[in-house]
């Protein structure tokens, strides 16, 4: 990579934006050249002939990221954009840059609830800027990406995008995978005996609020790399149209995954529906027929608790054919109950 990228001072306390301190990174030619250098810096890079600039911003308020606006020459409306939370996923188109806003995805596996980190990226000819609301998106592992593609460096913007895009669409993958094993777990569940429905059915309700949130995160994500590899943004060159290209397949992929997953869920909870159906089916036939079993002692004890006369009153082979008849009958019930699968 030539020359190790010198490091600028630390940061003054004036320069501080947001809840941690700006992290910067400075490329010349493709190769890493500085790093940590004060925001105010910046726009004195960009003077310079052949530098690309990364600026990642965590929590900035909206009068810190005026000062990223002055030297950049942002539009105010993205900068509320990016300082707005639950902003939907998009691309939009400014005079002399780009607003890029994203999600990163995580799915808890213990409780199904996916966890969401908002990302946004202010994209100019020669600057990137990330800014993130929450320190839980993984810059280090972006920036690990950066530096293990290293050689595609020299194409500037375009290098450093793909990082970010590929990163976000490989934990969307990843989120829409784990997704597609605890909708597996579900499917056990449904003929486990020992769950019961109430924890079976706030299961399935996590499930099927990440599943709605994940689409919203994923599905937008085919809109917004379609229309970076078109040719009148002039983004993307050439060489790395195959790596965008390759993205997108990806994208694709996570995007149908999660339509065929939504077809899941919806066959899971007709399934368990019809499962409870099924088990109501088999309670009332069992309750039916002990109750045609218990009807029979009944009616032969009423019959023979009658104050009249008859056939065997008050002698013994009349109790002996009472006996007999509740035995037999019962009996007999049980065994044609058994044979139909009532009990």
């Amino acid at each position: 990579m030539g020359e190790s990228p010198r490091k600028a001072p630390a940061t003054q306390a004036d320069d501080r934006i947001g809840t941690h301190p700006p992290r910067t990174r400075l490329w010349r030619d493709g190769r890493l050249e500085a790093e940590g250098f004060p925001v105010a810096e910046i726009s004195e890079h960009l003077a310079e002939p052949d530098t690309v600039v990364w600026l990642d911003l965590c929590g900035p308020r909206d009068d810190e990221l005026r000062v990223v606006s002055d030297e950049l020459g942002l539009d105010a409306f993205a900068i509320e954009d990016a300082v707005s939370r639950h902003e939907r996923a998009k691309l939009d188109r400014y005079p002399g840059h780009l607003f890029l806003n994203a999600y990163d995805a995580r799915l808890d596996s213990d409780s199904g609830r996916l966890e969401t980190t908002e990302v946004s990226a202010f994209i100019t000819e020669r600057a990137v800027v990330t800014v993130r609301q929450e320190p839980t998106f993984d810059v280090d592992e972006l920036i690990r990406r950066w530096d293990a593609d290293g050689r595609f460096a020299r194409y500037g913007v375009a290098f450093l995008l793909h990082g970010l895009l590929d990163m976000l669409v490989d934990r969307h993958f990843d989120a829409v995978q784990d997704m597609d094993g605890r909708l597996d777990d579900l499917e056990g569940l449904l003929f486990d005996e020992h769950t019961t429905d109430r924890a079976m059915q706030r299961y399935s309700f996590e499930l099927r609020k990440s599943l709605v949130l994940l689409r919203r995160v994923v599905l937008p994500m085919r809109e917004i790399v379609n229309t970076l590899m078109r040719r009148d943004l002039e983004i993307v060159p050439e060489a790395m149209t195959p790596f965008y290209q390759d993205v997108y397949d990806h994208v694709l992929r996570a995007t149908e995954w999660t339509e065929s997953l939504r077809d899941l869920v919806t066959t899971i909870q007709e399934t368990r529906i019809a499962l409870q159906g099924n088990r109501l089916n088999e309670v009332m036939k069992q309750v039916t027929s002990w109750a045609a079993i218990i009807a029979v002692p009944t009616a032969v004890t009423g019959f023979y608790g009658m104050n009249v006369p008859y056939p065997g009153f008050g002698e013994g082979w009349g109790v002996v054919t009472a006996l007999a008849v509740l035995v037999i009958t019962g009996a007999g019930l049980y065994v044609i109950f058994k044979r139909r699968d009532w009990l």
